[in-house]
């Protein structure tokens, strides 16, 4: 389905990420994969070392990309808090600049280059928790939050323009560290990355192309 398009994937070096980038690659995309480290050098693929809280440097990396078919906001972070009002700064910002700034600036230097063409495709990683608030989680709720807002509104601004904006909500994903962090939960039942992989691809092809704004849920069984 994504034959032929140039696909950018962030936190291509994360769980989630890494089964983003096999299935564009799978399905004929050429794959710009950013990340903060790599555990490794590719040949099948495009790898760009970023720290994508940094703007100028993210602005410098996306100038010298031609064309920019599709954008996959997977880099992100959880993390479990106290209550809301005993939440430090540090840790309102940490969740924020994960999860909000990163599709912020990736947004921001990539849409201009898909409005000169007229065309491409934003997929986004929001949450099914984050869809109320939740207990402890007072931070990443507010953060996942703010990413699906930022989908709908920009959507709203884009689809004339034939970009569409779109993200899936996942609920707990079938990652090494949440099997280490649940060890007695029914693994079976979380989402299996390969499965939201998936959707992220369909939403960021030509089958997606009337679809605008939705806030896809992906839960597995859980």
């Amino acid at each position: 389905m994504l034959n032929g398009k140039t696909i950018i994937i962030t936190g291509a070096n994360g769980a989630l990420g890494s089964a983003v980038v096999e299935s564009a690659v799978g399905q004929g995309a050429s794959v710009i994969a950013i990340d903060r480290l790599f555990n490794g050098e590719r040949d099948d693929i495009q790898q760009i070392t970023l720290d994508l809280t940094d703007v100028k440097a993210v602005t410098t990396a996306i100038a010298a990309i031609n064309t920019i078919d599709g954008l996959f906001n997977v880099a992100g972070g959880f993390a479990m808090g106290p209550a809301v009002y005993e939440t430090q700064a540090s840790e309102w910002e940490a969740m924020f600049s994960m999860n909000v700034a990163t599709a912020r600036n990736m947004c921001a230097a990539v849409v201009p280059k898909m409005l000169a063409e007229s065309c491409g495709a934003i997929v986004n990683v929001g949450a099914m928790s984050a869809r109320e608030g939740q207990g402890n989680m007072g931070a990443y709720c507010v953060a996942k939050s703010a990413v699906m807002r930022l989908t709908e509104s920009l959507s709203k601004e884009l689809r004339e323009q034939r970009v569409n904006v779109n993200a899936v909500l996942p609920s707990i994903i079938d990652t090494p560290t949440n099997r280490a962090d649940m060890p007695d939960a029914e693994h079976s039942k979380w989402v299996d990355p390969n499965d939201l992989a998936e959707v992220i691809c369909f939403l960021g092809s030509d089958a997606a192309r009337a679809i605008h704004g939705a806030l896809v849920p992906v839960v597995g069984l859980s």
